[in-house]
């Protein structure tokens, strides 16, 4: 094997770049999905829980496939880069796809759903593994693997204030229908609002702009007044709605969106970016640590020592536990912000901070570890994240400041688990070369994207059994209030107890210390000499 350690400033970015793309698509799915299947596609929530985990389930075996196709890839261009080129504009695609609204009943929806969402995760499995192998091929340094994870995350963090920064607001913009509305005052805080349609929408929904608080209604509907009225609009015909519990109210002040054209062209609009992201990730990059033949294991040897290997399996099951946690977070904000807090638009902003606050965490990984040790700060960050997380279980609508300053202290740890994930998924690649002589590192890197995707599968079923407990429909606007306290859960004690229950006694187990991969990575050296 022979290797080059150092990378420059500017392949670094490159790499990270890559999941800036691949963010782009995660963080969409993992954060809008759910309400997008509930709330404009029209699939029962129960039905959309299964769906992510069914999914999610039988992908699994794809992600192992996927790596063992990585590390027997010969091209010119190494094993790994190829598989970024090959799939960019398959992937993009795919994920357009998915948020595509076809004109189809229930069960041509569904049969829609899993085709489309089975694609776009056996797309992500071909470009994301041979990824996140590629950092393991890039150096054969330690401490830059970890820089390069770093980079990554960073990288992944900006695409993600990308989709959760622009995404509702792009929704806003590409669903406005623009029709006629006025607002005539019934009371001093009662309102009248009529609108008419400027074309047929079959999935409109009204509510007030970001930072107003009001109730609507249709006029002369006898169900309870909520926070936003979905309803079928045909072109020139008139809809009225009575608008309470605000002071004071003006026709700009009101917003009428088609969600299902909204989200669609805001995704297609991604997806670009998506593809323009994976290709500068192939141009940039380079592979440095090129295997022997005599270092090759046939398929049956390296699965064997994959699952003789003590320290990948403790890895992999403590990134399963960390990606459930972030993933029901993830998949329950928006529908906190627009459920409990009445404020959809605001999401967006907690979202960006967030996600810089994780880019940050990203950052400083790095100097952290050399204080702490890669498994003690895992642990550290862990216990961090979850009780911080859980004290949102206190915060009430009015208390926006809590919850922002609470949110981003979880998350700052939340975004140094996945770094501290991937450059230990190295670490777990050195220990099997020290082992066996053999070195199988997409298969190893095999784990990150089965940990994530699994995991946040595992995250949907949870969502959509704890609010199908509490009977919520997103059709059905009556069913809201009666929810709220399962989302206040999912948004806060609940991912905080399995983390901390699960993932931390995962880490206590895990063998590789600071002193063991000291010796690892000498003895390798010294057989390469």
């Amino acid at each position: 094997m022979t290797q080059s350690n150092k990378i420059s400033i500017w392949e670094k970015i490159g790499y990270g770049c890559g999941d800036a793309g691949t963010n782009i698509a995660w963080r969409t799915m993992s954060t809008f999905l759910m309400i997008f299947y509930i709330d404009v596609y029209g699939l029962p929530v129960a039905a959309a829980g299964v769906l992510l985990l069914v999914t999610r389930l039988s992908d699994g075996v794809t992600d192992v496939i996927m790596g063992i196709i990585g590390d027997r890839t010969q091209s010119s261009k190494g094993k790994f880069r190829p598989w970024i080129l090959w799939t960019a504009i398959p992937f993009g695609l795919i994920m357009a796809l998915t948020f595509t609204t076809p004109p189809f009943g229930l069960t041509g929806k569904l049969i829609y759903a899993y085709v489309t969402y089975i694609l776009y995760t056996l797309v992500y499995t071909a470009n994301n593994v041979p990824y996140g192998a590629l950092m393991g091929v890039m150096t054969a340094d330690e401490q830059e693997r970890t820089s390069l994870s770093s980079f990554r995350f960073a990288g992944a963090y900006f695409g993600g204030i990308l989709t959760q920064g622009l995404l509702i607001y792009l929704v806003l913009f590409f669903g406005n229908t623009e029709p006629s509305i006025t607002v005539a005052k019934n009371s001093e805080k009662d309102f009248k609002v009529t609108v008419v349609a400027s074309r047929d929408v079959d999935n409109a929904a009204i509510t007030c702009k970001s930072g107003l608080s009001a109730l609507f209604l249709m006029e002369n509907d006898t169900l309870a007044p909520t926070s936003q009225v979905s309803f079928s609009m045909k072109e020139d015909s008139v809809y009225t709605f009575i608008v309470s519990d605000i002071s004071a109210l003006n026709a700009n002040n009101i917003q009428c969106i088609n969600q299902k054209e909204g989200y669609q062209n805001s995704v297609y609009l991604l997806s670009s970016l998506l593809v323009v992201f994976l290709l500068i990730t192939f141009y940039s990059t380079k592979e440095r640590v090129v295997m022997h033949k005599e270092q090759q294991g046939k398929v049956w040897d390296d699965i064997k020592d994959l699952l003789t290997n003590k320290p990948w399996l403790i890895l992999l099951f403590v990134g399963f536990v960390f990606c459930i946690y972030n993933g029901i977070k993830q998949g329950v904000t928006v529908m906190y912000f627009k459920r409990y807090l009445n404020d959809e638009a605001l999401s967006a902003a907690y979202m960006v901070v967030l996600l810089v606050v994780s880019g940050i965490a990203a950052l400083l990984t790095s100097p952290l570890v050399k204080k702490f040790g890669k498994k003690n700060l895992f642990i550290y960050v862990m216990l961090f994240s979850a009780v911080c997380n859980a004290l949102l279980y206190i915060a009430k609508p009015g208390d926006g400041t809590i919850i922002f300053c609470l949110g981003a202290l979880s998350e700052f740890g939340a975004g140094i688990m996945p770094v501290l994930f991937f450059a230990m998924l190295g670490d777990c690649a050195d220990f099997s070369e020290y082992q066996n002589g053999r070195r199988a590192t997409g298969l190893i890197y095999s784990a990150g994207t089965f940990a994530f995707k699994f995991g946040g599968g595992i995250a949907g079923a949870i969502i959509g059994w704890v609010l199908s407990s509490y009977n919520y429909d997103g059709m059905d606007e009556t069913t809201i209030s009666g929810a709220i306290p399962a989302i206040i859960m999912l948004m806060s004690w609940v991912p905080a107890v399995i983390l901390t229950v699960l993932g931390v006694t995962g880490l206590v187990l895990y063998p590789l210390s600071d002193s063991k991969l000291e010796k690892i990575s000498k003895e390798l050296e010294a057989q390469k000499a």
